[in-house]
Formats: structure tokens, C-alpha cells, sequence
């Protein structure tokens, strides 16, 4: 239903943005410097491609990141720490009120993830790492804060809003490749070198400026994520983990598929980083408090 109520929304301002281009006479003035371009089937055809590649990685998600990550899935606990891990997402995910997800484990350094296209379909794993080096109230506090994801619906959401993004970038980018290809370079038939190579360039900057709106969004759902685990298994639980992950020395970074949904972001910082700085995740736990 999320899925179809942002579709519906972003089909109704494909609309919108059709007609203000009519009233506006755009169109009208592209075609008096020469350039014949019909920005309505260009608004459909950017659309199809910017939705496309995001909407197939939603799907795959959880097939991608057991392949890319190595996750070993517990489906018979072959321990008490696994039967504990599975009992533990299965109480959260019933408080939550989603499906029970798949519980995995992965080697590497401290650190957990979730995703899947639908909040009764996800995948929540953890590192060998983050097991290693966290009590059973920071892992349990790991583990709401990657359910809250889930529960919010985070991954359908962030993708949709990439979708959005790259639907934009295409069509700005395909403007301005016309533009500069008819009006500065005179070229009068088709497509001429001009406009592929204005095209890509102003793809790859407008895919810059743009990524910047989606780790915006990122990092506002990481602070929503960290309050719904905190609801789940307690601030001061919540709050512990976090510290945990401060101490942790140079964490291994997750492929940037899963880095935005990661309980710690890696390096990156300011205006691209996926995660706010873990200082700030603590401050605002207490501020809430």
C-alpha cells in the first residue's frame, strides 16, 4: 500500500508539473531557441528509467545483501546465543507489530543491518564483530533500533525517494543537454555530440546535488530509528550500544547498498554521510529523555 499511495503521489506531480509547463508556455519557448522537445513524454520516459533501477534494487535487496554480506541465516539455532538472537527479533517484531524477519549473522567488524522490500519480508542481521564486543542489552537494543527500520518502513520509503531523485536528474540533465545541443551548438537535426556529453556531465553533478537529498532523509530516519529502539528495549539500552559503537576502533565500512541501512554509518560525514555522528544520536536520545 506504500508502494502504491507514493507511486499514485509522484504520478499525480508528473501531472501537475505537465500542466504548469502548458500554463507556463515552456515548451513554447524551447521551440522558439530551437528546441524541439516534448517535455510530458520526457517527464514519462525519466519516470520509468528513475524508477526502475530503484525499485529493482528494493525488490532484491535481501537476496543482494546475503551474497554481498555473507549472511548465514539461523533457520535451527545450533546455540543458546542464536536461539536467543531469534527469540529476542521475534518479541520485538510482535511489539512492533510486523512480520517476523529473517535473523542472519555475518563476519566482520561491529556493526547490523536491515532491508527488504516489505515490513513482513525483511532481513535483520547482525556482525560477528557487534556480538563479540556488545552485552546482551546493547545487542538487544541493536536489534530494535534495525526493527524500527523495518516497522517504519524505511527501505520502501528511502527507495521511492531515490526514485523520485533520479527521475529528476534524468529529465534536468536531458533539458539541459537539448538546450546547449540546439541553442549554443546550432546542431539542427537529432542528437549531436554536444548534447550526449552535456547530458552525461550534467547527470553526474545533478546525481551529486541530488544524493545529498537522500542522505538528508537518511540521517532523519536514523534519529527516528534510534527512538523506536529505545521504545523497543529502552534509552539507556539504546544509548549504551551507541557508546559501545563509539569506542569501537575504525568500524568496517557496509557496500554503500547497505550502508544507509546500517546501525553505524563509517566515516562519512556532513553533507553525504548516510549516519549523523554518533555524539549527536546520543544527545538527542538523552535530549528526549
Amino acid at each position: 500500500m506504500r508502494i502504491l499511495l507514493f507511486l499514485a503521489t509522484n504520478a499525480a506531480i508528473l501531472v501537475v508539473i505537465s500542466i504548469v509547463f502548458r500554463l507556463l508556455g515552456l515548451e513554447n519557448l524551447l521551440a522558439e531557441n530551437g528546441v524541439d522537445l516534448n517535455l510530458q513524454a520526457l517527464l514519462v520516459y525519466s519516470a520509468i528509467i528513475g524508477f526502475s533501477g530503484s525499485l529493482i534494487s528494493l525488490f532484491m535487496s535481501k537476496f543482494m545483501a546475503k551474497r554481498s554480506m555473507g549472511v548465514q541465516l539461523i533457520e535451527q539455532p545450533q546455540n543458546q546465543a542464536e536461539r536467543w538472537l531469534l527469540d529476542t527479533v521475534a518479541r520485538q517484531a510482535q511489539q512492533a507489530g510486523i512480520g517476523m524477519p529473517e535473523v542472519g549473522i555475518f563476519e566482520g567488524a561491529p556493526n547490523a543491518f536491515a532491508t527488504g522490500w516489505n515490513r513482513n519480508d525483511a532481513l535483520v542481521a547482525v556482525s560477528t564483530g557487534l556480538l563479540r564486543s556488545m552485552n546482551d542489552d546493547e545487542v538487544e537494543a541493536v536489534l530494535a533500533h534495525e526493527i524500527s527500520h523495518v516497522a517504519n518502513g524505511d527501505m520502501v520509503t528511502l527507495t521511492l525517494i531515490q526514485g523520485v531523485v533520479n527521475t529528476f536528474v534524468v529529465f534536468l540533465s536531458r533539458v539541459i543537454g537539448h538546450v546547449v545541443d540546439r541553442v549554443i551548438l546550432k546542431n539542427e537535426r537529432g542528437h549531436g555530440i554536444g548534447f550526449f556529453v552535456t547530458s552525461m556531465i550534467a547527470q553526474v553533478v545533478l546525481s551529486i546535488l541530488a544524493s545529498a537529498i537522500v542522505m538528508w532523509f537518511s540521517r532523519w530516519r536514523e534519529f527516528r530509528a534510534d527512538a523506536g529502539g529505545a521504545q523497543l528495549a529502552g534509552r539507556h539500552k539504546m544509548i549504551a550500544a551507541l557508546q559501545r559503537l563509539q569506542q569501537a576502533n575504525d568500524p568496517e565500512p557496509l557496500p554503500d547498498e547497505m550502508a544507509a541501512f546500517g546501525i553505524s554509518g563509517g566515516a562519512l560525514r556532513e553533507l553525504f554521510a548516510s549516519h549523523p555522528p554518533l555524539e549527536k544520536r546520543i544527545e538527542a536520545l538523552r535530549s528526549a529523555a
